[in-house]
């Protein structure tokens, strides 16, 4: 895999806040309920799309499953990222995920790394890591336990929340799709280019459609402020993930994000049937 740190996620705030509470913290508040009646992101077939999407943009790849043994440090101060959604070292999910691990499958291969991990947290250290913890983690992507655990906790931590959230703002599968993939970079914290912080930024200019809001021009607005975050930090300046991925699908009114789809993302083009 050629490493391309600006697909990478934001998760932890150059503030050095941990991300372990900040992928516990909660979402906003529901705003009054908008009926959704198309299928949701987290249909089956929508979430598989959901998951290429994501894959294309952090992995260069439509295989998002052979992410699973995927692990590199990429030089963004978060020390090492792995996985299906770039689980970090230094930003606590990983944590979380080796410890979900080892509560289902004591002994794993990982288990012996966990005061590693607990250590440097918040930090891009190896210190505990090295030399071994990239095979290991190779090895323990073989684990049919270990792909369920980065599954749940994916679906935890940022699948389910970003869903919950759009369909309570009455948004369709596009949109719980922008809130999943802003997820998926920039956590939600209390930082200001965190999810949460995006979505009141957005709503400066556009009424959501649960209030009545018109759709396009909220997830237009949504767009917007989610360029103006990834333009904070330089490992995310590009941001083709929206331009030529996102907002494509919108200004065709692709609302149920339907296929066929046709895509851009750093210059490579993707296709789904």
């Amino acid at each position: 895999m050629v490493p391309i740190p600006a697909s990478r996620r934001t998760f932890l705030a150059l503030t050095g806040a941990l991300a372990g509470a900040v992928a516990a913290a909660p979402l906003l508040a529901p705003s009054r309920a908008g009926a959704v009646t198309a299928a949701g992101l987290d249909a089956p077939a929508k979430k598989e799309i959901a998951m290429k999407l994501v894959s294309s943009a952090e992995n260069s790849s439509l295989d998002w499953k052979a992410q699973y043994k995927y692990i590199e440090d990429i030089g963004d101060g978060r020390g090492y990222t792995a996985g299906i959604i770039g689980f970090c070292s230094g930003t606590g999910d990983m944590l979380d995920l080796v410890e979900l691990y080892t509560d289902r499958k004591p002994g794993n291969v990982l288990a012996k790394y966990l005061p590693a991990l607990r250590s440097v947290d918040g930090s891009d250290s190896h210190a505990g890591l090295d030399p071994n913890y990239p095979k290991d983690w190779r090895k323990a992507a073989q684990d049919t336990a270990f792909q369920q655990a980065q599954n749940d906790e994916r679906d935890r931590v940022y699948f389910n929340p970003a869903v919950k959230q759009g369909k309570a703002d009455g948004l369709r599968a596009l949109g719980q799709f922008t809130y999943y993939d802003a997820i998926v970079m920039h956590g939600d914290g209390d930082d200001p280019t965190s999810f949460r912080n995006i979505r009141k930024r957005a709503l400066r200019s556009a009424k959501l459609p649960a209030q009545g809001g018109n759709e396009t021009a909220y997830l237009n607005a949504f767009l917007d402020a989610r360029v103006w975050a990834m333009k904070q930090e330089e490992a995310h300046s590009d941001t083709s993930r929206v331009d030529t991925a996102q907002r494509v699908f919108l200004r065709k009114g692709n609302l149920d994000l339907d296929p066929p789809l046709d895509w851009k993302v750093y210059g490579d083009s993707y296709h789904l049937d």
